[in-house]
């Protein structure tokens, strides 16, 4: 028999979600879906280089938890590949790199953690400069040139995606909404020729 605190808790998660169904809340698919722009492939003397921009993954959800406290992570998947005819493509490069935000409302800063700087940290008072560094990926030593042959097709593909959020004990009952604000783009896929 399930216990009635239990069953008491389920029919009022259940309400909750139906009357924000009705009321309008959106749904992570009915709002304006996050996509990477922007994006420049190039090189410098020793490395291939890529940068490009997450347009639309802030949502008001998203910004009120981060102004409460929450950790957000975005994480971006890389890969880099040979297109071959006869097999499949050859995987040259796949990197992760992940974003991290956290708000302390007690100094009102941001903290900003980039992996592809070593894990550099940079707090900033301004959180729109924040969220420009969240979404911002710059100068990104992608493969060595010299794995890359001359006048040869290449394959580029960018995704990004938000991390689930891991609430304490049974925050995740209380706070059921913080599913909405996930998102994960598409692939988008950029043909070059080195």
């Amino acid at each position: 028999m399930i216990p009635k605190m239990v069953r008491n808790r389920c029919r009022a998660s259940l309400l909750i979600f139906l009357l924000c169904l009705f009321l309008g809340v959106p749904h992570p698919g009915w709002s304006k879906q996050a996509q990477i722009s922007d994006i420049i492939v190039t090189n410098n003397q020793n490395h291939l280089l890529v940068y490009f921009v997450t347009k639309g993954c802030f949502t008001p959800e998203m910004n009120k938890a981060i102004q409460n406290g929450i950790p957000t992570t975005f994480t971006f998947l890389i890969e880099i590949f040979k297109p071959r005819s006869l097999w499949p493509n050859k995987k040259l490069a796949s990197l992760k790199v992940h974003h991290t935000i956290k708000y302390d409302s007690l100094r009102q800063e941001y903290t900003v953690i980039l992996s592809e700087r070593g894990n550099q940290t940079v707090v900033v008072k301004d959180y729109s400069k924040a969220q420009e560094m969240m979404a911002d990926i710059s100068n990104l030593q992608l493969v060595p040139l010299q794995v890359l042959e001359k006048n040869n097709q290449y394959q580029l593909r960018i995704k990004a995606e938000l991390n689930k959020v891991r609430l304490p004990l049974y925050l995740h009952y209380l706070l059921f909404f913080v599913s909405l604000w996930d998102f994960e783009t598409d692939w988008y896929v950029v043909d070059f020729i080195y």
